[in-house]
């Protein structure tokens, strides 16, 4: 089997190196490890190091962010024949070691994707609490949306197998963590979670979650987006059925009073007012029964592409 170990970097010079060399070269059941860096627009000697380290470079000459970081080496693994996709941090906060466990699962057939827990023990040391707590938060979202009780949907130290390199399409450049595994959960596969360790240094800086605000802004954004893609009844569908019962409410409101007060007055814009969810509520009901005829074409799509990537990435003649 073929694994490769992802590294995205921004402006890691103290420590691609360091990290290069700590990450395994063979793993049993695996044989030898190559590793690839997706240096996502780094203005310092980033590249120059890694490329010394014996890394496989793709270099992005601005900043996308780690999402489109994550789709290139996503078609750099489909491209070389990997079966297993590691990815894994430069800053050096996960241990390389532990990589072997990460992709147990997938060895032993249990899950094609596997993501690493760092709050199995609760809060890391040196998290910050702001940052602790948005991941919780996010993290109850995403289990609510897909059905699925997860403890960390954030992290990146993950592995994936094949069936799920070859079945994702993520399009956020900002992220990719939340919006992967609502694709894959959503086009049934086994995603699973697995401990592991994780050191925190005081004072760095995430460069991607420089602010709570914007982190939860953008990722809301993207998982929404997924969600619509992938449920869109739902949405639509929940949205429809409160407008219309709070235009209901209105106008059970009127005719209460009509019936006690004999009149309509001084509540008729009430009953306006009622009509007007009624009618919107079933114009958002309409719009889920069209998207969700969409959706089926997306899902078929979605295989048709999975079956074009199967016949182009494939071929191991």
């Amino acid at each position: 089997m073929k694994l490769i170990i992802y590294i995205p970097a921004y402006n890691e010079e103290e420590n691609i190196q360091r990290v290069l060399a700590a990450l395994p070269t063979k793993l049993e059941g695996i044989g030898e490890a190559s590793t690839l860096v997706v240096d996502d627009g780094s203005t310092d000697r980033t590249v120059e190091l890694a490329k010394a380290a014996g890394a496989a470079i793709i270099k992005h000459y601005k900043n996308r962010g780690v999402g489109a970081a994550f789709r290139s080496s996503v078609q750099y693994a489909l491209e070389n024949k990997a079966d297993i996709l590691v990815s894994i941090d430069a800053d050096g906060q996960f241990a390389p070691g532990e990589i072997p466990a990460l992709i147990k699962p997938i060895l032993d057939g249990e899950a094609n994707m596997v993501i690493g827990n760092r709050f199995h023990n609760g809060k890391p040391v040196d998290m910050p609490g702001n940052k602790f707590w948005g991941n919780k938060q996010v993290t109850r979202i995403v289990s609510s949306i897909t059905g699925q009780k997860f403890s960390d949907v954030s992290c990146g130290f993950r592995a994936y197998d094949r069936e799920a390199l070859l079945r994702l399409n993520v399009f956020g450049d900002f992220t990719y963590t939340h919006e992967s595994i609502l694709s894959l959960v959503y086009q049934g596969l086994r995603v699973v979670e697995m401990p592991v360790t994780v050191r925190y240094d005081a004072n760095r800086k995430s460069k991607v979650a420089v602010s709570i605000s914007n982190y939860a802004w953008q990722t809301s954004k993207i998982m929404l987006r997924v969600l619509l893609n992938y449920r869109p009844l739902r949405v639509f569908g929940t949205t429809g059925i409160i407008l219309i019962g709070i235009g209901a409410l209105f106008e059970l409101f009127l005719f209460i009073f009509y019936a006690v007060a004999g009149s309509f007055t001084p509540y008729k814009a009430a009953g306006f007012i009622g009509l007007g969810f009624i009618l919107f509520g079933m114009l958002v009901l309409l719009i889920a029964l069209i998207s969700d005829m969409l959706n089926r074409l997306r899902i078929n799509m979605d295989q048709q592409l999975y079956e074009t990537k199967k016949i182009r990435y494939d071929d191991r003649k």
